[in-house]
């Protein structure tokens, strides 16, 4: 079984699985030059600062995208609105589901399994993860409802794909531990905030979080994704990258480069 991933953009990676495509939040904009680009609210807004490594034309047709959510813009924008009419399924938030209004995109609830008919993945199935989008978590509602996923078929030799969605470290990532056994674990960090609506608010992991989620969870392989390009995106990439480099698990960790292929153990 032949599996790769290719970062394109922020959270939006590519997923090969023996030719199943996956694609994850779609962020296909080019980088924002003079307007901010909008999050969340007119209240809570960032600029891009990075072009995506692929066009929707060189990503061509996918079979499936996961969608952690909808509402904010660095993890689905203008440009990924219209790509994910293409794809022949969308799974994402109920809430996704209401205000997309599209066809293909179908909502799951957390641990609610989805399969998948392919001939070119026997047993494919997606588990929604929960994810919490804040680390106060009486903002949890505020911020929305947020999922990660796993990534399951038959014949895994060393567990499944975890992919995190924008969360930070909290009781969710026990329970995704004695549930399932990981692989690998795709994980949003950035240390993502808006200190000017609330200090010490906090939306994504930051560089302790990964480290200690790599620890809980023991994956064979971390990919950081979802850290650089962003004006929200607090902890800088040399902060991260230094940060785990000491860490004691640094040696699980790829850090891929954007546009470029990187083939993975099933």
């Amino acid at each position: 079984m032949k599996v790769s991933i290719t970062h394109i953009d922020t959270a939006c990676v590519l997923i090969n699985i023996n030719g199943f495509k996956i694609l994850t939040d779609p962020t296909l904009n080019k980088k924002d030059g003079f307007l901010p680009q909008y999050v969340s609210s007119p209240f809570a807004f960032s600029k891009k600062y990075i072009d995506p490594a692929l066009s929707n034309t060189e990503i061509g047709k996918v079979d499936l995208v996961l969608l952690s959510h909808d509402h904010h813009s660095d993890n689905l924008d203008k440009n990924g609105r219209a790509f994910i009419k293409t794809a022949t399924t969308v799974l994402s938030t109920k809430d996704a589901v209401r205000r997309l209004k599209n066809s293909n995109t179908i909502g799951l609830d957390n641990w609610e399994e989805y399969k998948v008919n392919t001939d070119k993945v026997s047993g494919l199935k997606i588990t929604a993860i929960p994810a919490q989008h804040t680390n106060i978590k009486r903002l949890d509602k505020v911020m929305g409802k947020v999922i990660g996923f796993t990534i399951e078929w038959n014949g895994q030799q060393n567990g499944c794909i975890y992919i995190s969605g924008d969360t930070v470290l909290f009781d969710g990532i026990y329970e995704l531990n004695s549930r399932k056994k990981i692989n690998t674990a795709i994980l949003h960090l950035g240390a993502g905030a808006f200190p000017y609506l609330k200090r010490n608010l906090r939306v994504t992991m930051n560089g302790e979080e990964a480290i200690e989620v790599t620890k809980i969870l023991n994956p064979n392989i971390v990919i950081p994704i979802h850290y650089e390009g962003w004006w929200h995106f607090k902890q800088s990439v040399k902060s991260l990258k230094n940060e785990i480099q000491i860490s004691g698990v640094q040696e699980k960790f790829l850090w891929l480069q954007s546009g470029i292929e990187t083939e993975l153990t099933a």
